[in-house]
């Protein structure tokens, strides 16, 4: 994959025709560990970022003894979206939710975070665990939870969610709602064991709001 000079979309191109991301070359390395090493970032990004639509569209048709899907069909677009967003910004995963008005619900954002529920699951107990996607779906989950509370408890909504995120606080504009919402959805994690939390954790524990 990083052959090909860094293209982001040529990258992009090559995951959708159904390229493998985990495979590894003679050295041991895979396509985003090569592409890290010569310094293709945005590649990186991509790859890591690479939700295949076939593996959230098996969500979308009943399994089991289920009689309905877990994921109504009409979600499935809206949601990969946000899923394959590179921006993990709480705000712009917010106005992701807020332009679809199919989304913007109280009953499909239930159904959708107990869908990324169940694929955070999913990645940390596959063979190739990927905690880097399991992490990402953990936080949109806590993202879609917290627009449910507002879409509930408050007049201005999702509106209210952005402008809490967004405001500063007086002596220096620091958005402690934001970075109090990105550390419980780290603390909320379920996988303690998860390397990649422990990471995050040895980093923010040491700095004060």
């Amino acid at each position: 994959l990083p052959l090909n000079s860094g293209n982001k979309e040529i990258t992009w191109m090559m995951l959708e025709a159904g390229a493998e991301t985990d495979v590894v070359n003679s050295v041991g390395r895979t396509a985003a560990q090569m592409a890290a090493f010569v310094g293709q970032h945005d590649c990186v990004t991509v790859i890591n970022n690479f939700f295949p639509r076939e593996r959230l569209d098996y969500y979308t048709k009943p399994q089991g003894l289920d009689k309905e899907p877990k994921l109504p069909v009409k979600l499935a677009g809206p949601l990969h979206k946000i899923i394959t967003t590179t921006n993990m910004h709480p705000v712009k995963i917010v106005l992701l939710v807020k332009e679809n008005p199919l989304l913007a619900e109280v009953e499909a954002l239930q159904k959708c975070y107990r869908v990324l529920d169940l694929i955070c699951e999913k990645c940390m107990k596959q063979r190739d665990m990927n905690e880097v996607l399991a992490m990402k779906m953990h936080y949109i989950s806590c993202i879609f939870q917290k627009c449910i509370t507002f879409l509930k408890e408050r007049e201005d909504k999702l509106d209210g969610f952005i402008k809490s995120l967004l405001k500063g606080r007086e002596k220096d504009g620091f958005p402690v709602y934001q970075e109090k919402l990105i550390r419980e959805s780290i603390r909320k994690f379920p996988y303690c064991e998860a390397t990649l939390l422990q990471q995050l954790v040895r980093s923010i524990a040491p700095v004060e709001l």
